[in-house]
């Protein structure tokens, strides 16, 4: 059986579905389906990751979807429109087709206040399909629950099966808040149950999360399919190496360079790197002049109510000189960070995968990260990185100061990481992913059946 699929086995033991260990074949003659329309409601595939909502959802939406054109099911992408400049539909690659559903102002809608759209949305959605023949989506995957919401009734109009991805749920991040975080509200709670109960299948990033499914959302085991994200391998590699990385980037050759890259909120949890940066200095001042702590990203969800926190953070720890604040880059440019970095800190507070930490693998850099849901999948203990148990800066510190005393650490663990990284791609995810919607149309054609016999 692929590594990147898998079937939770009933409560029993009992193993359920297509994915047992089986070649893989047409199921009851039913095939891939050609057409699905695939939704993403608070944040746009065209968004640039690292800035506002757009995280690792928006690289796992667009990634997938390119590699699922590729195989010819061709994608229909519904988002809400943030601008009136872009036109209705756009092409983002061949056979993938962004839509521009309108719902609500274009600016100042926080996310925590779209459920309110969700009815505008679903109108939308629901013109766009209007001027199709009947029978033009063969299937509907949502991504987060408020898109959930609108394939469910989009799923039961159109008569085709639901495939959900929740990226992150409620009840798993306010169990392993940061202090200070707030909490997510009941009503996302309800939402995302009503989703699970709705969904034909639910498709989980690990077999943690999938078990997080069951055990906090009494998710049916025999719906949840497991498939890895991928990540681009054509994109992140380690190229020409780390000293011509820095080069590009204006980074001494010699240097100390932990590397936060994301989104700045709680949630991902910048502030340990900067505390636990502070805590090795204070141990160790002679490696000042060698630390340079690159912070790339923008605020975020929670983290928008104070944007300056961590610049004003690293001022009381009395590191601003060796913090060096940058923007959101592209693809290309992120690349080019990974590669100059000694290593990747990640001391998120929960993950459901964690693409970012296999992004910098894949371009040969070793990670830190915490314990936390997908990362132990994502990063290999002691082999292509280090994962921390809590969110002591201490912990951090010491994990650092392993990088500081070994000038081959990240050389050794880096070619590690790129080897472990290349276990993850997008073609072998997309073509999982096509196996689950298969499997989904099946099942319900199945169902269909027995009803009329």
């Amino acid at each position: 059986m692929s590594q990147y699929v898998a079937r939770l086995g009933n409560r029993r033991g009992r193993t359920l579905g297509p994915f047992t260990g089986t070649p893989r074949r047409r199921l009851g003659g039913v095939r891939r389906p050609r057409r699905i329309a695939m939704l993403s409601v608070h944040t746009s595939p065209l968004h640039q990751p690292g800035t506002g909502d757009a995280g690792g959802m928006n690289v796992y939406i667009v990634e997938l979807a390119k590699r699922l054109a590729a195989i010819n099911i061709e994608v229909e992408i519904f988002t809400r429109a943030t601008t009136g400049a872009l036109p209705p539909a756009v092409e983002l690659a061949p056979g993938v087709l962004v839509r521009h559903i309108d719902a609500g102002p274009y600016e100042g809608l926080a996310k925590e206040e779209l459920p309110a759209q969700l009815c505008a949305f679903t109108h939308g959605v629901m013109q766009a399909w209007a001027g199709h023949r009947p029978g033009h989506y063969d299937l509907v995957h949502s991504h987060y629950w408020l898109s959930g919401h609108v394939g469910w009734l989009a799923a039961e109009r159109w008569g085709v099966p639901l495939v959900h991805a929740m990226h992150t749920m409620a009840k798993v991040k306010n169990a392993a808040l940061a202090e200070g975080d707030a909490p997510e509200p009941a009503a996302r709670v309800i939402g995302e149950t009503q989703i699970v109960r709705a969904a034909d299948r639910l498709i989980a990033n690990t077999d943690g999360e999938a078990e997080e499914l069951v055990r906090h959302y009494e998710a049916d085991p025999g719906k949840v399919a497991v498939v890895h994200p991928g990540v681009n391998l054509d994109r992140f590699t380690p190229a020409d190496g780390r000293a011509a990385a820095r080069a590009r980037l204006g980074l001494p050759a010699d240097a100390l360079v932990p590397l936060f890259a994301g989104r700045i909120q709680p949630l991902k949890a910048p502030d340990i790197l900067l505390r636990a940066v502070g805590h090795l200095l204070d141990q160790r001042p002679e490696l000042r002049s060698r630390v340079v702590v690159p912070v790339v990203g923008g605020p975020s969800g929670s983290g928008l109510a104070k944007p300056e926190g961590l610049q004003k953070l690293a001022a009381r720890l009395g590191i601003a000189d060796v913090v060096r604040f940058r923007p959101p880059v592209g693809q290309e440019q992120l690349a080019d960070w990974y590669r100059a970095a000694s290593v990747l800190v990640m001391p998120s507070y929960s993950e459901s995968f964690g693409l970012v930490a296999a992004e910098a693998q894949a371009c040969g850099t070793p990670v830190v990260a915490a314990a936390v849901g997908g990362l132990p999948v994502a990063v290999r203990d002691g082999v292509s990185g280090f994962l921390v148990d809590g969110h002591d800066p201490a912990d951090y510190s010491r994990a650092l100061n392993r990088f500081a005393d070994d000038a081959t650490l990240a050389d050794r663990m880096g070619a590690a990481a790129a080897t472990h990284a290349r276990s993850f791609g997008w073609d072998t995810a997309a073509a999982a992913t096509a196996d689950v919607y298969t499997a989904a149309i099946h099942e319900r054609r199945r169902r269909l059946r027995s009803t009329h016999v």
